[in-house]
């Protein structure tokens, strides 16, 4: 079955789970990955802005980092005062799935909005699919 309201898109790393954390909790670092607010800046502390690749519009982004869990939610808009809870993001420890410990799970999770159009919610879904393999690629250069 395919799930009408959640996405998710996961990528097995070879690197520990802090290491792989730190690129999915870095306001920064994720501009060099998400294909919907590339080339971040911060404009405030903790609100970030960078650009779509898709729309060229700017996509603002706040993060709610626990690190104690490796998880992350990202709030997003096209404005600060706009921004709401769109898209999670979970660093499963290797050791926790009877993998290597140097080797980790970095999973993409995106909730559809009741009003959302099918060619938007595709264009998330796909987008984070992609986006996977950049992160993997960043981690293990």
């Amino acid at each position: 079955m395919q799930d009408p309201h959640c996405h998710s898109s996961s990528i097995a790393v070879e690197r520990p789970a802090e290491i792989a954390f730190e690129i999915m909790a870095d306001g920064l670092k994720q501009g060099r990955w998400t294909l919907g607010s590339y080339e971040r800046r911060e404009i405030e502390p903790g609100v970030f802005v960078g650009t779509s690749l898709f729309s060229g519009k700017e996509t603002f982004v706040r993060l709610d980092v626990d690190r104690a869990r490796l998880l992350v939610d990202y709030n997003v808009g096209p404005s600060p005062e706009a921004m709401e809870f769109r898209n999670m993001a979970r660093v499963i420890p290797g050791s926790a799935l009877k993998m290597n410990a140097s080797h980790c799970v970095v999973t993409l999770l995106s909730w559809r909005h009741a009003g959302q159009s099918e060619a938007a919610w595709m264009q998330i879904s796909t987008s984070h699919e992609a986006e996977m393999f950049l992160i993997k690629g960043l981690l293990e250069q």
